[in-house]
């Protein structure tokens, strides 16, 4: 089973995730006091704020993706359907990646920032406040939660009803123009909305997963087509790990990575669910040191803790990963 859903196109400064020829967005919404009960915790693995000057050098992290490199597996010829049979990308390499982004992200830019919209079960909010927690370790920053914002906060003309499934949908580009962009606070690396609601950008679609603004460092997607999560043990699980992989996918556009062509990655993109649960949460050898670059991460310790958060939420696949890539770099 893949363990991210990360399938994201890109359209001028912003980024649209797509799924069966559809677009996906995300953003996320809930009762303020049910949220602050369920607020993480969040203690990032260099707990200190990012500087100017990187703790890596750029050698050091070249040494990384050698050393890296053997654990990789070739992404191999895309099947008919999936996002490279219909998207021609080149890739980034990590020297690639030391173009636009040449120095670590400045010091000032501080913390991720999760800004709910919508009404989410109890059981949905488990998984967001687990979400918080990896994106914490990850790209190790302290989370801190915004408050909640209501679907009648949203205005009707940023609503709509779906003709097919009859749902209610929020407008992508109303949550980033006028929700995340104006109030995004000075020190954040990113802010991320996560809507218990469906999406979709405009005139034209019919859904989206997903979109992100590169340059504005802001993004919203939405787990409502990721699976009821109370079914069954399965079905939470498989719904964790979809938000999960969205969540650090759709975080590392925002930093500047591009979607990964060379190799299994949590950056590959995707076009459909059924492509995205074949895919990986953990990031290749290439795409990893951009994180470790930019956001000023040591990189065993960085290692260390992302395979404790895998064993804890029994993502069996990408521990092994992890601790493989640990003991490759010691």
């Amino acid at each position: 089973m893949r363990q991210s859903v990360n399938n994201t196109s890109y359209s001028g400064d912003t980024t649209l995730t797509r799924y069966a020829g559809f677009i996906a967005l995300a953003g996320m919404i809930t009762g303020a006091a049910l949220w602050a009960s369920l607020k993480p915790k969040v203690a990032p693995i260099e707990a200190k704020p990012a500087a100017a000057r990187s703790i890596n050098t750029v050698e050091r992290l070249k040494d990384t993706v050698k050393r890296l490199r053997p654990l990789q597996t070739p992404l191999g010829k895309p099947q008919p359907g999936d996002w490279l049979a219909e998207h021609k990308e080149d890739g980034q390499t990590f020297e690639q990646y030391l173009v636009r982004r040449p120095s670590p992200a400045p010091g000032e830019l501080t913390t991720l920032y999760i800004q709910p919209i919508g009404d989410f079960g109890k059981t949905q909010q488990v998984i967001v406040a687990t979400t918080a927690r990896c994106l914490g370790l990850f790209y190790s920053r302290p989370v801190k939660m915004l408050p909640s914002i209501g679907l009648e906060a949203i205005p009707q003309d940023a609503q709509r009803i779906n003709d097919d499934t009859r749902e209610t949908q929020i407008l992508t580009t109303y949550i980033l123009d006028k929700v995340l962009k104006p109030k995004r606070p000075s020190d954040a690396l990113a802010v991320l909305a996560l809507s218990a609601e469906d999406l979709w950008p405009g005139k034209g679609w019919n859904y989206v997963f997903g979109q992100a603004s590169l340059s504005e460092r802001v993004g919203v997607w939405s787990i409502k087509r990721f699976g009821n999560p109370d079914e069954s043990p399965e079905a939470f699980q498989l719904c964790e790990a979809r938000t999960l992989g969205t969540a650090l996918h759709e975080t590392g556009h925002m930093l500047g990575i591009s979607h990964c062509t060379a190799w299994q990655c949590g950056m590959n993109g995707s076009n459909s669910l059924e492509e995205s649960d074949r895919g990986w949460l953990h990031f290749c050898a290439e795409c990893q040191p951009k994180v470790w670059w930019y956001c000023n991460v040591e990189p065993q310790k960085h290692l260390a803790g992302m395979v404790e958060f895998a064993k804890t939420q029994k993502l069996d696949e990408s521990a092994q990963y992890w601790q493989r890539a640990l003991e490759a770099l010691k």
